[in-house]
C-alpha cells in the first residue's frame, strides 16, 4: 500500500517517535489510493444519486406527434374566422379522440373532432378550440348513442377565432432526435430520471454509489432507547457517520456497537466485506490498552496481521489518531471515537474518498475567507479545526469549546473554523478559513 512503510517508521534520527503526519500529507497518501467505482448498467430508479458515465442522445422526438394541450376541438382556423359570441362558427363533431387514440377521424371544412389533453391531433386539424371557447356541444353536452357512444352529427359553437397552432403541442418542440440531452458527470435526480423515461430508455450506464459500511467499537455503547447502565453511553458516532455517508451520496450500512474484543471486530467486519466499497470505524484507534481496532487490525507479536492499515498519528486537533489501509481488498479508514473528532475526521477524509468513488467534481467541501470576530487560541504545531456559524456576510464566529465531546456544539454549526499549524493565537477580526459543511 503506498506510503504504508512511512507510517510505521521513526524519525529521521530513527529514534522512538512515530512520524506526525500533516492534514494534507494524509489525505493525499488517501486519496492516491481511490479511483471511482466502475461503471455499471442500472434500472433507473436504482440509478438515483449516480453520475452518467456517457453522454445520452435523443433516439427521437418529443413530444413524438402533433398532440393537443387543451380539452377541446380540433378545428380548421379558417372554419373559427370571425367567430363571436353573438355570431359563432358552427361545426359539425365527427367523433372523439382521447389520449392513446390510433385511428384518428379527419377534419374537413366544417367540421371538427372533440380532442382530450395529450391527444394526437387529427389529420386536417390546425388548432384546438379548448372547450371554455365553446357551447360545450348542442343540447346538455353531447349526444350519445344507447351504449355512451358519441354519435357523428352532433354540433358545437366555437365563440372566437383560433389561430394556427394554438394549443397543440408540435412534435419535437421539445427533444429532437439527435439532441445531446444529457452530458458525461451529470448527476441523475428526479427530472432526469423523468426525461430518460419519457425517451424511452429503461436502463443507463453510471458510476454507481459506493457501499459504505459503519460501525462504531465499544463495550460501553448502547442503542438509542435502550436502558443507559453505570459506565454506558448511547452510540451516536454510528448514526452520525452513516448520515454523514448518505448525505456525501453513498449506500450506507450502519452496524453499531462492536465489543472491545478484537475476535469479534474481525469477525465482523469479514461478515461486513461482502457488501461493501469502503468500510469506516470510529474509537479503537489511540494509545490506550482498549484500542481494539488497531488490536485486531495489526499483528500480534509474531502473529499474522488481519489486512493491511497503517494507524498513524495527524498534526491536528480534534483528531490526531487516524487509520487507512485495506481488509480483503476494501479500503479502511478508521476514526477516532470522540463525536467531534469522527465527525470531522470523516468530512476531512471520508467524505472526499466517497466523492472520489462517485465520480464527483465537487471532492471536498467548500472552503471561504471569513472574518472572526473572536480570539482564537490554538497548540502549537496542530491544524486546529473549531465548529462555527458562518452567517453568509463574510462573518464567522465559533460555537461552543474545544473539547472533542461537544455534541451540543457540534449540532449547531454549519462550518469549520481552521487555524493553521503554525499559528498558536489570532486577535478578534482575524481572517481565516472557514470550511462550509451541509447546510
Amino acid at each position: 500500500m503506498t506510503g504504508s512503510t512511512e507510517s510505521s517508521c521513526c524519525t529521521e534520527s530513527e529514534g522512538p517517535v512515530p512520524r506526525m503526519w500533516t492534514v494534507d500529507e494524509h489525505l493525499a497518501d488517501v486519496l492516491a489510493q481511490i479511483a471511482p467505482l466502475p461503471a455499471i448498467e442500472l434500472r433507473l430508479l436504482d440509478a438515483q444519486g449516480c453520475r452518467l458515465v456517457e453522454d445520452v442522445v435523443a433516439g427521437g422526438d418529443l413530444p413524438p406527434f402533433d398532440n393537443s394541450s387543451m380539452d377541446g376541438y380540433a378545428v380548421r382556423t379558417a372554419d373559427t374566422a370571425g367567430a363571436t359570441e353573438q355570431y359563432p362558427s358552427v361545426l359539425t363533431v365527427v367523433g372523439d379522440i382521447a389520449a392513446g387514440a390510433g385511428d384518428l377521424p379527419k377534419v374537413g371544412p366544417g367540421q371538427t373532432a372533440r380532442i382530450m389533453t395529450g391527444a394526437p391531433v387529427p389529420p386536417g386539424a390546425e388548432a384546438v378550440a379548448p372547450v371554455e371557447w365553446t357551447d360545450g356541444g348542442t343540447g346538455t353536452g353531447r349526444a350519445a348513442d344507447s351504449m355512451g357512444a358519441p354519435v357523428d352529427g352532433e354540433e358545437v359553437r366555437v365563440l372566437r377565432p383560433v389561430s394556427e397552432g394554438a394549443h397543440i403541442r408540435r412534435r419535437g418542440s421539445d427533444i429532437r432526435t439527435g439532441d445531446d440531452i444529457l452530458s458525461a458527470g451529470t448527476l441523475l435526480g428526479p427530472t432526469q430520471l423523468g426525461l430518460l423515461a419519457a425517451i424511452g430508455r429503461d436502463t443507463v450506464r453510471v458510476r454507481p454509489r459506493p457501499r459504505v459500511v459503519v460501525l462504531s467499537t465499544g463495550s460501553e455503547l448502547v442503542q438509542p432507547g435502550d436502558p443507559v447502565g453505570p459506565g454506558q453511553i448511547s452510540d451516536s458516532n454510528s448514526f452520525t457517520l452513516t448520515a454523514a455517508a448518505l448525505d456525501a451520496g453513498a449506500i450506507a450500512y450502519r452496524v453499531g456497537g462492536v465489543p472491545d474484543d478484537p475476535a469479534v471486530l474481525r469477525a465482523v467486519l469479514q461478515d461486513q466485506l461482502g457488501r461493501a466499497d469502503l468500510i469506516v470505524t470510529s474509537g479503537g484507534v489511540s494509545v490506550g490498552a482498549y484500542d481494539v481496532v488497531k488490536e485486531a487490525l495489526q499483528p500480534a507479536q509474531g502473529g499474522e496481521s488481519y489486512g493491511d492499515v497503517d494507524f498513524r498519528r495527524l498534526r491536528m486537533q480534534p483528531g490526531k489518531p487516524q487509520g487507512f489501509g485495506r481488509i480483503g481488498g476494501v479500503p479502511l479508514l478508521a476514526l477516532p471515537g470522540n463525536p467531534v473528532s469522527a465527525y470531522i475526521s470523516f468530512e476531512l477524509f471520508v467524505r472526499p474518498v466517497i466523492r472520489t468513488m462517485l465520480g464527483a467534481p465537487d471532492v471536498h467541501r467548500p472552503v471561504v475567507r471569513a472574518v472572526c470576530g473572536a480570539e482564537l487560541r490554538s497548540p502549537a504545531g496542530r491544524r486546529q479545526f473549531l465548529r462555527g456559524w458562518y452567517a453568509g456576510d463574510g462573518s464567522v464566529r465559533p460555537i461552543g469549546g474545544e473539547g472533542s465531546h461537544l455534541v451540543g456544539a457540534l449540532a449547531k454549526a454549519n462550518c469549520l473554523i481552521v487555524v493553521p499549524e503554525e499559528v498558536t493565537s489570532l486577535a478578534a477580526d482575524s481572517t481565516v478559513d472557514v470550511v462550509l459543511l451541509a447546510g
